[in-house]
């Protein structure tokens, strides 16, 4: 099933959710294709994600971020994009990551992720489980994040301080 000739990736990926998610949603279907004008490789990534947020497929790295508001101090679009590449190499983990924008609600809002950082004035939080757990400065936010999510797992994982 797919919604044929949906566009441009932006128009083509909320045609293909909301009729896919419909269609999904009632038990109905076991194929799909989401047909975009561009990659072919964003059609997949978007397949794949349709199908994660419906919870028909596990794996992968679950995204969330905070929209951007007057305490945001960092570029937070910049580094959730930046997040959101890095994590494409690990399909292996089933994990949610939250990207927020400040340190004041940051750590709150993040609460629901295995994972978070936050970002402030020059400064950032590591958040694991709704606990903040280690303070980093902010050029360092991406490394520790990615350092976190290598060892997932392993019985390495960062300890509260």
């Amino acid at each position: 099933m797919g919604i044929t000739e949906a566009g441009t990736l932006i128009s083509g990926n909320i045609k293909s959710s909301i009729g896919l998610g419909l269609i999904l949603s009632q038990g109905i279907g076991d194929t799909i294709r989401v047909s975009l004008t561009g990659d072919p490789v964003e059609e997949i990534k978007s397949a794949k994600l349709i199908l994660r947020t419906l919870g028909l497929r596990k794996g992968g790295i679950e995204i969330v971020s905070c929209p951007t508001c007057g305490r945001t101090k960092i570029d937070l679009i910049g580094l959730a994009n930046r997040v959101e590449t890095m994590v494409s190499g690990f399909d292996h983990l089933n994990l949610k990551v939250a990207v927020m924008g400040c340190v004041v609600n940051g750590p709150g809002e993040a609460k629901e992720a295995d994972l978070g950082i936050a970002g402030g004035d020059g400064v950032g939080l590591l958040i694991k489980k709704g606990e903040i757990i280690k303070k980093v400065p902010e050029d360092q936010l991406l490394h520790v994040l990615y350092e976190e999510l290598k060892n997932w797992g392993n019985g390495t994982e960062t300890v509260s301080l």
